[in-house]
């Protein structure tokens, strides 16, 4: 019976916490200022007091960017790791790294989050990723933003921001793209489309997308010749959007999203505890594919009514996500099968399949004032109700293959949940003079949740328990801001977020609900325009106080979920363009961050002063572009960039698994041609010095807690491509 239960509290630990392994540009207004929405009005990003990024969706492409991964290395403060596939995703901002399966930076969609609340559906680990080809921009907003888009952000938030449908103009484009991947199997392509059909000049307007890419493997398998290039991936998405303005003061924006990816295999290397890479250096140690699938339908309605005094936006979206992984566990549980058989089995094969799902409703009501008076105030409501599923089942093979019936299946554990929240916010700058404003802003929310422990198999007992969680939660933010000069700002900034919490698993001894965890951030920062425009600086200091982190830890051998003391996270970031001549913007991006905890976490064997995981302290980007005219209505463009980022822990320091990422140093060229302002003929290459660095290394240990390898994911080896893009 105590190995019954010594298997089952491994299974626990598995099924809750299984590790998987600024740019310039942005939309402009007419006075070639950066346009943003990040605090749902209109604005330019230096009249916003937030350190912001803004990353235009057509320099993406011209830099051959498919994924946040590709990006991520210009934005001062973000830092992403994946699996080898867009969607395996982990995102970090100013040091925020998730301790659990929960997300630490929110995700929105243009006017809605999107993703999970709930603990059971590892947002945190698997983030949605959408192609760049219908996106207007990507502004990254950094530090806690609880008071506007409220739960998950306490880290940031991304906000992805689509084209909107132009009831004037009709255009279209198209393009296609061929690359390759060093070591690759064969040469990856990608084609997208898009239309803009003004139906009734002024009124109705129409746009449809459709994109398709397909990336080669290049990682293979020291246990089974047979997944030889597994990580191959294909991405397939489209949109179609609806604005319809039958009056001056009313717009309607209808739209539906539809991505789906489907992969082979993760794109992890592995290695041995000392660091040596098995086998060619790009091989994992699975013995069956790990292959990753994930749909998302998104479908959203926005309608705006312009009463003169004030504008009332309701923003409704329903959005489907299903995922589905599979995981070899074998080095996990394979090596219990002397244990728990009879005779013994050496050793076996264990295939570890999880299944996502998530139904989302969120509706949000906002009244706005008009822009540019002395007082600008808005107040909104907001609703979201999840309904999560968590499916996961182990299946039990001997070293040939064999199925073995007496422990078959191994394990099935079903999570479900629901999780609904209601909020109400305001939001308010006054303006004391042309100098000196003050921007404050005030949010409740409550979020009540359920959830349900359902197991049986070989080695787990079977359950079918349910638990529930309620809490509410208060954020605040206040930004007084002083303007030196028309073009110059300095802010200071004080803001709260909060990261819901829920019920827990049911096992002795074990809380019944995880608290929210909170964060408290103090920044100064400084915006300016000098010398014309000649010069953009946005710099900002922080310090961030984290407290109530949740984390996972073991309860007399089981694990679940817990609050564990506090953590601090400090440091600046910033970036500065110079443009000496027209045509040529050299921009600098950079960011210090110290993060650590900042008292004893015994429930993740931290102690005080110890580094958060997933933190490069010191991480920055230079990128140099030139834009130029050939004559005869051809111009041509050449950019080049260089991105670093210093090592990552996996886990705190003192955790006796702590693995260190190796630092990483790439260099990115891109250049274009125009024709006749139709034609383009573009060319880039990302990692052209083919740097081994790593994204993060984590030590996997087996069924009995002791280190077996070490995971590793790397950088994408040098990838060079060509594409034609064409647009009337």
């Amino acid at each position: 019976m105590k190995k019954r239960h010594f298997v089952a509290a491994s299974l626990i630990a598995l099924t809750t916490a299984f590790p998987a392994h600024a740019q310039e540009a942005a939309a402009t207004g007419s006075s070639g200022e950066i346009v943003v929405t990040a605090q749902k009005r209109v604005q330019n990003v230096q009249d916003v007091p937030i350190a912001i990024s803004v990353v235009a969706g057509e320099e993406l492409q011209e830099q051959g960017s498919a994924s946040l991964v590709d990006y991520a290395g210009y934005v001062p403060g973000m830092n992403v790791s994946n699996s080898g596939t867009p969607g395996q995703t982990t995102i970090t901002l100013r040091g925020v790294a998730p301790l659990n399966a929960g997300q630490t930076v929110g995700i929105y969609l243009d006017d809605a989050p999107v993703g999970s609340s709930a603990l059971y559906n590892r947002a945190g680990q698997f983030t949605i990723d959408l192609m760049p080809y219908d996106l207007e921009r990507i502004e990254v907003l950094k530090g806690p933003q609880g008071t506007l888009y409220g739960a998950s952000s306490i880290g940031g938030l991304v906000k992805y921001v689509t084209v909107q449908p132009d009831t004037r103009a009709f255009r279209v484009r198209a393009g296609i793209e061929g690359f390759g991947i060093k070591g690759g199997d064969g040469l990856g392509w990608g084609g997208q489309a898009f239309v803009n059909i003004p139906v009734v000049e002024d009124q109705l307007a129409v746009t449809g997308s459709f994109a398709w890419r397909s990336t080669p493997g290049w990682v293979g398998s020291v246990n089974n010749a047979a997944l030889k290039d597994q990580n191959d991936y294909e991405q397939r998405g489209g949109r179609v959007a609806l604005l319809w303005q039958p009056a001056a003061e009313l717009s309607v924006k209808l739209a539906g999203i539809w991505q789906s990816l489907d992969s082979e295999g993760n794109g992890i290397y592995a290695a041995d505890l000392t660091g040596v890479r098995l086998g060619d250096g790009r091989s994992y140690n699975n013995y069956v594919p790990e292959s990753y699938d994930i749909d998302l339908d998104y479908y959203s309605a926005t309608i705006d009514y312009d009463f003169g005094a004030a504008t009332l936006t309701s923003a409704t979206t329903y959005s489907k996500t299903q995922s589905r992984q599979l995981q070899d566990a074998s080095y996990a549980f394979g090596v219990l099968f002397p244990f728990i058989t009879d005779p013994p089995i050496d050793a076996g094969i264990t295939p570890f399949y999880l299944d996502l799902g998530l139904r989302k409703w969120t509706q949000e009501l906002r009244l706005a004032s008009p822009s540019g008076g002395r007082f600008e105030w808005m107040i909104g409501g907001f609703y979201t109700d999840e309904k999560t599923s968590n499916a996961q089942l182990v299946h039990s093979y001997d070293m040939d293959g064999n199925l073995i019936a007496s422990l078959d299946p191994l394990a099935t554990v079903g999570l479900p949940a629901t999780y609904k929240e209601y909020a109400v916010f305001g939001n308010g700058t006054f303006k004391f003079s042309d100098r000196f404003e003050i921007t404050a802003g005030l949010r409740w929310a409550r979020n009540e949740q359920t959830f349900r422990q359902i197991s049986s198999g070989a080695i787990v007992p079977s359950a079918d328990d349910p638990g529930t969680s309620a809490e509410s939660v208060w954020t605040f933010s206040v930004s007084p801001q002083f303007h030196i000069t028309p073009d110059a700002m300095l802010y200071a900034r004080v803001a709260t977020g909060y990261r819901p919490g829920g019920p827990n698993v049911i096992v002795p001894n074990v809380p019944p609900s995880v608290d929210a965890d909170r964060m408290t951030n103090y920044e100064v920062g400084l915006k300016a325009d000098l010398a014309d425009r000649a010069v953009t600086i946005d710099v900002a200091g922080f310090w961030m106080d984290w407290t109530d982190i949740q984390v996972t830890r073991a309860f007399g051998g089981v694990s679940g979920g817990a609050n564990g003391g506090k953590a601090t996270s400090k440091g600046f970031e910033g970036n500065i363009a110079f443009r000496p001549v027209p045509g040529l913007t050299i921009t600098a991006t950079g960011s210090y961050t110290d993060a650590g905890l900042s008292e004893d976490v015994p429930e993740i064997s931290g102690v005080d002063g110890d580094r958060l995981p997933a933190v490069p302290r010191f991480s920055g980007a230079l990128r140099a572009d030139y834009e130029f005219g050939l004559g005869g209505g051809t111009r041509g463009s050449f950019g080049a960039g260089i991105r670093h980022a210093s090592s990552r822990l996996s886990l705190v320091e003192s955790d006796p698994l702590v693995a260190r990422a190796r630092p990483y140093t790439s260099v990115d060229l891109n250049a274009s041609l125009v024709f006749d302002d139709h034609w383009t003929l573009r060319a880039y290459a990302r990692n052209l010095l083919d740097n081994k660095g790593e994204m993060a290394r984590t030590t996997m240990a087996d069924g009995l807690n002791r280190p077996s390898f070490l995971a590793i994911s790397p950088l994408q080896p040098r990838t060079i491509g060509v594409a034609l893009d064409m647009a009337f």
